[in-house]
């Protein structure tokens, strides 16, 4: 009986529209994983504190760098030569080769650099970050090379197993005290399970390739490691500088911050995911209205979280910090309260550099990247050692701003970039109402403990869905087809 409810459901699923389909299990997957992240983060905070927990942070961001180097683009470059079917094995030696080449100029830079990397030496995890450069080629090579040969579940599993095999491994050494040794033991220990996971289902081999095919990746990989750069100077070049002018309890502070303000994020992420492949496919049927509309919607639903989750934080995020956390992570409040406005203009920057790239315009994606990048790191230079982590904050949100309106200009070239007026300022409303409740709760209910704060933010949501389907019902008839087609019962007052 089980199994045929279970084919039922299933079966009920896929006749949802793909793109909404999608959505959701890219969304709920999303979800998932957050919450595993958040959970172990609250417990590292408490355990062992921003200064463990800020390097720890540091190694992740120097891994994602040098790593980055020692990919070079070639990873993407093969998962597309070998899914297009023709001389799979010679493409898959000839990134192998290239991988491991890679490999050791990443690894003797990073050596070379050793004496730069004060922090890392004596926090004793330089040998580790070497250790996770060697592992993660292997996994690498596996992961791609099972991708591009079709099994995209085989390489999102890896991806699950990764995430889990760390966290275990992390939590369970903290609780035996191996601090941040545990932290980056874990962190290895996650990137080889997955490979040896992948190379399971690997059913390429060695074989003679051709100057034809190093040339073929070659070719695809400048635009994917330019491209790969620029995410990567957003997402960790703040994180290094922190490190190089402050302390490691201040990497901490701000990283944490950072983690809680990607809540706003989730919807965003999801769509990211989803639209791709759909806007690359209307552009080659030539079909770029239903792309202009399906980038208006995808901006409503992504600021139907961001928005109430940013005024949210306003309100409450000293207190989620300090209770979730703990009373040294809530000096990052200031820091969270600009971040909160980063995730929003997130937005906008990733969904419209997403649809550059999927209307086959990667040029212009890496134009705009390049001068919001270079932007990046200038104001951090000149912010962090005046202002800190506020500063760090400041100079992600500038940089963020601008790449959105760098890509909106770009992208208006070749589409109507629009937002849908009347859905947003909606969401506007339902989340200024949101906020006036919350606030009322915070004056008669002084946020004194940590079960106060969670009935503040769970009458916060519920009051906001509420306003929100209640002023507008073209959101509420989605949502209620959506959840209907799931097999979840709508509630009848709604």
């Amino acid at each position: 009986m089980l199994v045929l409810r279970l084919s039922r459901y299933l079966a009920r699923v896929m006749r949802i529209d793909p793109v909404q389909r999608q959505g959701v299990i890219s969304l709920a997957s999303t979800i998932g994983l957050t919450a595993i992240g958040f959970l172990s983060t609250m417990y590292f905070a408490h355990t062992i504190g921003p200064s463990i927990l800020g390097a720890y942070f540091l190694f992740v961001a120097y891994f994602s760098v040098f790593n980055l180097i020692g990919d070079g683009g070639f990873g993407g470059a093969a998962v597309k030569r070998i899914s297009e079917g023709d001389d799979q094995n010679a493409y898959f030696t000839a990134f192998l080769l290239l991988r491991v080449a890679l490999t050791v100029v990443s690894v003797g830079f990073l050596l070379i650099a050793r004496p730069y990397l004060v922090k890392l030496t004596l926090s004793g995890v330089f040998p580790w970050l070497v250790l996770a450069l060697i592992v993660s080629t292997f996994t690498n090579i596996a992961s791609n090379s099972v991708y591009g040969r079709g099994m995209v579940g085989v390489n999102q599993l890896g991806g699950l197993i990764d995430t889990l095999v760390r966290i275990g491994i992390q939590v369970a050494a903290i609780m035996l005290g191996f601090g941040l040794a545990g932290l980056a033991g874990g962190f290895v220990a996650g990137i080889l399970v997955s490979g040896l996971f992948n190379f399971r289902f690997l059913d390429l081999s060695l074989t003679s390739f051709r100057r034809s095919h190093v040339a073929s990746l070659f070719a695809f990989s400048v635009w994917t490691f330019l491209s790969s750069s620029g995410y990567l100077v957003f997402s960790y070049a703040d994180t290094i500088m922190i490190g190089h002018f402050m302390t490691e309890a201040d990497v901490g502070i701000y990283r944490v911050a950072l983690q809680l303000t990607s809540l706003a994020a989730f919807v965003t992420l999801a769509l990211h995911t989803t639209l791709y492949p759909k806007i690359s496919y209307w552009e080659k049927q030539h079909d770029l209205p239903h792309v202009e509309s399906a980038l208006a919607r995808a901006f409503t639903y992504s600021l139907l979280l961001a928005v109430p989750v940013v005024i949210g934080g306003w309100l409450l995020g000293e207190r989620l910090l300090y209770f979730f956390y703990g009373e040294s992570f809530a000096a990052g409040a200031g820091a969270l309260a600009i971040l909160l406005l980063v995730q929003v203009a997130s937005v906008f920057m990733y969904l419209q550099t997403m649809c550059l790239n999927a209307l086959d315009r990667p040029k212009d994606s890496f134009r705009v990247t390049a001068i919001a990048v270079i932007a990046n790191i200038v104001l951090n230079l000149l912010f962090i050692p005046e202002y800190g982590i506020v500063g760090a904050s400041m100079a992600t949100l500038i940089t963020m701003v601008l790449n959105a309106a760098l890509a909106n200009r770009a992208l208006s070239r070749s589409i109507r970039v629009q937002v849908e007026p009347l859905a947003v300022a909606h969401i506007i409303l339902a989340a200024l109402v949101m906020a006036v409740v919350v606030a009322i709760y915070s004056l008669a209910i002084p946020l004194s403990n940590v079960f106060f704060v969670l009935g503040a933010v769970g009458l916060g949501g519920l009051v906001y869905i509420l306003a929100l389907l209640r002023i507008d019902r073209g959101i509420h008839d989605e949502l209620k087809e959506l959840i209907q087609k799931l097999g979840i019962p709508w509630p009848e007052g709604l």
